[in-house]
Protein backbone atom coordinates (compact mmCIF):
# COMPACT_ATOMS: atom_id res chain seq x y z
CA UNK A 1 0.00 0.00 0.00
CA UNK A 2 1.47 3.83 -0.72
CA UNK A 3 2.06 5.78 2.01
CA UNK A 4 -0.37 8.10 2.78
CA UNK A 5 -0.12 11.76 4.18
CA UNK A 6 -0.63 12.17 7.71
CA UNK A 7 -0.76 15.65 8.40
CA UNK A 8 -3.14 17.74 10.23
CA UNK A 9 -4.13 19.26 7.33
CA UNK A 10 -4.70 15.72 5.47
CA UNK A 11 -8.44 15.52 3.65
CA UNK A 12 -8.21 11.72 5.20
CA UNK A 13 -8.79 12.45 8.73
CA UNK A 14 -9.65 8.98 10.62
CA UNK A 15 -6.43 6.28 10.34
CA UNK A 16 -8.85 3.94 8.91
CA UNK A 17 -8.91 6.71 5.73
CA UNK A 18 -5.43 7.29 5.82
CA UNK A 19 -4.28 3.46 5.72
CA UNK A 20 -6.52 2.90 2.85
CA UNK A 21 -10.07 1.55 4.77
CA UNK A 22 -10.78 -2.48 4.95
CA UNK A 23 -8.43 -3.50 2.67
CA UNK A 24 -5.35 -2.74 4.58
CA UNK A 25 -6.52 -4.31 8.12
CA UNK A 26 -7.70 -7.05 6.31
CA UNK A 27 -4.06 -7.66 5.26
CA UNK A 28 -2.81 -6.59 8.23
CA UNK A 29 -4.73 -9.84 9.87
CA UNK A 30 -3.40 -11.88 7.28
CA UNK A 31 0.09 -11.00 7.79
CA UNK A 32 -0.34 -11.41 11.68
CA UNK A 33 -2.14 -15.02 11.43
CA UNK A 34 0.44 -16.27 9.46
CA UNK A 35 2.59 -15.76 12.38
CA UNK A 36 -0.12 -16.65 14.80
CA UNK A 37 -0.19 -20.19 12.86
CA UNK A 38 3.31 -21.07 13.65
CA UNK A 39 4.07 -20.24 17.14
CA UNK A 40 4.04 -22.79 19.55
CA UNK A 41 2.73 -20.59 22.61
CA UNK A 42 -0.06 -18.62 20.98
CA UNK A 43 -1.16 -21.33 18.09
CA UNK A 44 -3.05 -23.50 21.46
CA UNK A 45 -4.96 -20.56 22.19
CA UNK A 46 -6.66 -20.43 18.80
CA UNK A 47 -9.58 -22.45 17.25
CA UNK A 48 -8.64 -25.24 14.50
CA UNK A 49 -10.91 -22.48 11.99
CA UNK A 50 -8.88 -19.32 12.19
CA UNK A 51 -11.10 -18.29 9.59
CA UNK A 52 -13.86 -16.17 11.62
CA UNK A 53 -10.97 -14.95 13.75
CA UNK A 54 -9.45 -12.78 10.95
CA UNK A 55 -12.44 -11.55 9.81
CA UNK A 56 -13.19 -10.59 13.39
CA UNK A 57 -10.28 -8.58 14.20
CA UNK A 58 -9.90 -6.77 10.67
CA UNK A 59 -13.60 -5.51 11.54
CA UNK A 60 -12.91 -4.50 14.76
CA UNK A 61 -9.83 -2.99 13.76
CA UNK A 62 -11.42 -1.41 11.69
CA UNK A 63 -13.57 -0.13 13.43
CA UNK A 64 -11.47 1.23 16.32
CA UNK A 65 -9.16 3.24 13.87
CA UNK A 66 -12.24 5.31 12.50
CA UNK A 67 -14.17 2.89 9.58
CA UNK A 68 -17.77 1.57 9.75
CA UNK A 69 -19.21 -0.28 13.21
CA UNK A 70 -19.57 -3.23 11.14
CA UNK A 71 -17.68 -5.43 14.12
CA UNK A 72 -20.25 -3.90 16.71
CA UNK A 73 -23.28 -4.44 14.51
CA UNK A 74 -22.69 -8.16 13.93
CA UNK A 75 -21.12 -8.92 17.52
CA UNK A 76 -22.32 -5.83 19.77
CA UNK A 77 -19.98 -4.34 22.05
CA UNK A 78 -16.14 -5.21 21.82
CA UNK A 79 -15.36 -6.06 25.63
CA UNK A 80 -11.87 -7.17 24.99
CA UNK A 81 -11.19 -7.81 27.86
CA UNK A 82 -14.60 -10.24 29.03
CA UNK A 83 -14.15 -11.86 25.78
CA UNK A 84 -10.29 -12.49 26.43
CA UNK A 85 -10.81 -13.70 30.15
CA UNK A 86 -11.26 -17.24 28.98
CA UNK A 87 -7.83 -17.81 27.43
CA UNK A 88 -4.53 -17.79 30.00
CA UNK A 89 -2.56 -14.53 29.26
CA UNK A 90 0.23 -13.95 30.95
CA UNK A 91 3.54 -12.17 29.76
CA UNK A 92 4.65 -14.98 27.52
CA UNK A 93 1.20 -14.77 25.58
CA UNK A 94 1.28 -10.92 25.84
CA UNK A 95 5.12 -10.60 24.58
CA UNK A 96 4.12 -13.22 21.39
CA UNK A 97 1.04 -11.41 21.00
CA UNK A 98 2.56 -7.99 20.24
CA UNK A 99 5.75 -9.00 18.84
CA UNK A 100 3.78 -10.82 16.18
CA UNK A 101 1.37 -7.87 15.36
CA UNK A 102 4.09 -5.31 15.03
CA UNK A 103 5.86 -7.47 13.16
CA UNK A 104 2.77 -7.25 11.15
CA UNK A 105 2.19 -3.69 11.08
CA UNK A 106 6.28 -2.84 10.25
CA UNK A 107 5.46 -5.18 6.93
CA UNK A 108 2.63 -2.85 6.04
CA UNK A 109 3.71 0.56 3.68
CA UNK A 110 2.19 3.09 6.13
CA UNK A 111 3.45 6.27 7.59
CA UNK A 112 6.11 5.95 10.57
CA UNK A 113 2.93 7.97 12.70
CA UNK A 114 0.30 5.47 12.02
CA UNK A 115 2.98 1.95 12.66
CA UNK A 116 3.60 4.13 15.86
CA UNK A 117 0.20 5.15 16.48
CA UNK A 118 -1.01 1.22 15.95
CA UNK A 119 1.76 -0.49 18.03
CA UNK A 120 1.14 2.02 21.05
CA UNK A 121 -2.57 0.54 21.27
CA UNK A 122 -1.68 -2.75 20.68
CA UNK A 123 0.83 -2.53 23.30
CA UNK A 124 -1.46 -1.29 25.66
CA UNK A 125 -4.19 -3.34 24.91
CA UNK A 126 -2.10 -6.83 25.21
CA UNK A 127 -1.32 -5.65 28.39
CA UNK A 128 -4.36 -4.74 29.33
CA UNK A 129 -5.81 -8.61 28.43
CA UNK A 130 -3.61 -10.36 30.71
CA UNK A 131 -5.28 -12.26 33.24
CA UNK A 132 -2.38 -14.81 34.13
CA UNK A 133 0.62 -14.46 36.36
Amino acid sequence: MAQQDSSPNSEQDTLYEQVGGLPFFTELVERFYKLVEVDSVLRPLYPGDLGPGKVHLARFLAQYWGGPPQYSLERGHPRLRRRHMPFPIGQAERDAWVHHMTSAVRSTDISIENAELMTDYFENTATLMMNRQ
